[in-house]
């Protein structure tokens, strides 16, 4: 039995998200967590990003800003690809498409199918500068992921999996998550403050004696 379970919220588009992904990843095997993943999706389609962010080259060069804070305090820093998104050929993606494609995954292999496929993803996104707005980067991803091609495309276009990432959407409300990335013990309810590795680790550690 984990020790802990976790909710993690998170958007593929999210670069915190992809500092603390690695982190909680070793954090997991440590503490033996349950880590439930959940798709919060910042802006779920392009008129959704205008209305956020304004003009599409306002938008890259705002975003690309907390890339660059981001990187600063990132445990892999050579990951996170600045200049390559600049001179990308696309607006700034949003993240629904990829929030389909990790439901898709976990609908197909569970919690550890979605978390590989939300990694796989960032990589896509931050170090390969790929779109992953477009449905095209998630099918490539899920077949470097070992999903079989087709069952993997049955799943990733049906309503349901659109339905599982409102659900997450439904349930950050209902806890009024605000922003990301947001870990939620259920066990105490404690919010994980996003911090360096020894930072989490000394939370959980309090988190446990909570519930020894």
């Amino acid at each position: 039995m984990a020790s802990l379970t976790l909710d993690f919220f998170h958007d593929v588009v999210c670069c915190w998200c992809f500092n603390i992904s690695s982190r909680m990843r070793t954090l997991a095997a440590e503490f033996d967590l349950d880590i439930r993943h959940r798709a919060f999706v910042l802006q779920a389609s392009r008129a959704e990003m205008a209305a956020r962010w304004g003009a599409p080259e306002d938008a890259r060069e705002t975003i690309l800003g907390h890339w660059a804070v981001c990187r600063e305090v990132s445990d892999r820093p050579e990951r996170v690809d600045i200049d390559a998104m600049r001179a990308a050929p696309f607006d700034y993606p949003h993240g629904m498409t990829a929030a389909l494609g990790c439901k898709a995954a976990e609908r197909l292999g569970g919690q550890a199918a979605h978390w590989a496929m939300f990694d796989r993803l960032q990589h896509a996104h931050l170090t390969e500068a790929r779109n992953v707005a477009d449905p095209a980067t998630a099918r490539r991803a899920a077949r470097a992921l070992g999903f079989d091609r087709a069952a993997f495309a049955e799943v990733f276009e049906d309503p349901e999996t659109r339905r599982a990432v409102e659900a997450d959407r439904a349930r950050a409300r209902a806890l009024q998550v605000r922003s990301i990335p947001a870990l939620i013990i259920r066990e105490t309810g404690a919010r994980l403050v996003n911090g360096p590795r020894e930072d989490l680790a000394a939370q959980l550690r309090a988190s446990l004696r909570l519930v020894a």
